[in-house]
């Protein structure tokens, strides 16, 4: 039970810091691409790109987490 406390820290700490490095990665990925990918997916309705952006987002995601923990 003594436990319990700073392993709730840790798991927050991680968790800040995963979003934290998801949100710089998805800026880069934004600022990389050659039109804006909020206007495409959502005033285009471009569903394929919307698709694309999901499996990056989530390759992103898969990497952070194996390389913070």
């Amino acid at each position: 039970m003594t436990d319990l406390v700073p392993n709730m820290l840790a798991a927050l700490a991680y968790a800040v810091l995963g979003i934290v490095i998801f949100l710089a990665s998805f800026v880069v990925m934004e600022k990389v691409s050659p039109a804006s990918l909020w206007h495409e997916i959502i005033e285009e309705h471009n569903t394929a790109l919307a698709v694309v952006v999901a499996g990056v987002s989530i390759g992103m995601s898969i990497v952070i987490a194996a390389s913070i923990f």
